[in-house]
């Protein structure tokens, strides 16, 4: 703990740490929840930023010091209905920057950390969706008026589809591990839909749809929540760039709105929750129909489908790869995980007019 302190004190800190312990669920950086003393003092979160992922350390700051500003300056001057709203910042290091490298040269960042705030896993009930809804579709909100071409694209061709699905063919070709054979009824799946799943690439290279400020990893953990169960800020905002608002909402529900896990091993479990779509789809459009346009909201249900498609896709290339990228926990774990989300497809096919159905209801409030 003393070699993380001394990371701390690096930073233009309030109070005096007291302590550095493991925070949060997190898969890409480490995190620690600093505490400080005396009261008022502020607490911090410590991350050791994964700069295997995020190789351009200085520009991903810069997104997140250009973007955090304008969310700050949107929230003072756009709309008093959001005073609850809250936006994480980065602490200076007393070097100047806003991180520092240690001689191991490994990337470390400072936030302030939301007082009184927590954050869960998994979706309990609907309550908790529709505040997960709406907190995103006020980021979204607060974001709409910044040119998202001025953000760096940390993560290019993130959404691709096209760039996936050739390189997903290209791993198919040359079979790495020798396991084509073996899932072929995956492979057919994947085909059979790739012409449809190149809708939102389309309508944004048509100009039917802006490109905007997107957060690309809105999983439910990146909200945070306060003690009387209000959403009050989205965080990890190391993946926001360019992109189409749809990757946004498709990715909330393909992980929030699932009744099984992203790995589920038993199929007949998977399923979704229409229930948590309609909450979720309620508190979103309740701030996002004030500046999405038609065609994106037309759209909606659809991307659902598309960002499972998506994530199945890399589940799938990933095994037949050879599990070269996503952590695994047994062998076939990416496969199960393609699986899993294969199943959630056509689940969401079978109930897409009724998807549609919810959104159209909630666009008119």
């Amino acid at each position: 703990m003393n070699d993380l302190i001394n990371i701390v004190n690096l930073f233009e800190t309030d109070g005096i740490v007291t302590s550095v312990e493991p925070f949060g669920s997190g898969h890409i950086n480490d995190s620690y929840l600093v505490t400080t003393s005396p009261e008022p003092a502020t607490n911090y979160v410590l991350q050791r930023i994964n700069h295997s992922i995020f190789t351009n350390v200085p520009e991903l700051t810069n997104n997140i010091l250009r973007i955090t500003r304008h969310l700050k300056e949107a929230l003072l001057t756009r709309s008093s209905a959001f005073g609850y709203f809250q936006v994480i910042q980065l602490t200076q290091a007393r070097a100047g920057n806003y991180f520092i490298q240690d001689r191991e040269g490994n990337y470390w960042r400072l936030y302030n950390h939301v007082k009184g705030s927590r954050s869960f896993d998994l979706v309990q009930k609907p309550e908790q969706a529709y505040e997960a809804g709406k907190a995103y579709g006020v980021f979204q909100y607060l974001a709409s008026e910044f040119d998202a071409k001025a953000l760096y694209e940390v993560l290019p061709d993130f959404h691709n589809v096209a760039s996936r699905l050739a390189s997903f063919r290209e791993t198919v070709r040359l079979d790495p591990a020798g396991r084509v054979n073996k899932v072929k009824d995956e492979i057919a799946f994947i085909e059979a839909r790739s012409a449809e799943m190149h809708t939102i690439l389309k309508l944004g290279q048509h100009g039917q749809i802006p490109l905007r400020v997107t957060h690309n990893d809105t999983k439910f953990n990146n909200v945070l929540f306060n003690e009387g169960n209000k959403a009050i800020s989205v965080v990890d905002l190391d993946t926001v760039m360019p992109g189409y608002i749809l990757f946004d909402f498709g990715d909330a529900i393909r992980t929030g709105a699932s009744t099984g896990a992203e790995d589920e091993k038993d199929l007949s479990k998977v399923n979704i929750d229409l229930d948590l779509f309609e909450a979720y789809s309620t508190g979103y459009l309740e701030i996002a129909r004030h500046f999405l346009n038609a065609v994106e909201t037309d759209h909606l249900a659809f991307s659902a489908k598309f960002m499972t498609y998506l994530i199945g896709l890399r589940f799938l290339t990933d095994h037949i790869d050879g599990d070269r990228y996503f952590k695994t926990g047994f062998p076939g774990h990416n496969l199960q995980r393609a699986r899993a989300q294969f199943r959630l497809l056509e689940r969401m096919e079978q109930n897409f007019p009724s998807m549609r159905e919810i959104i159209g209801k909630a666009m008119k409030g």
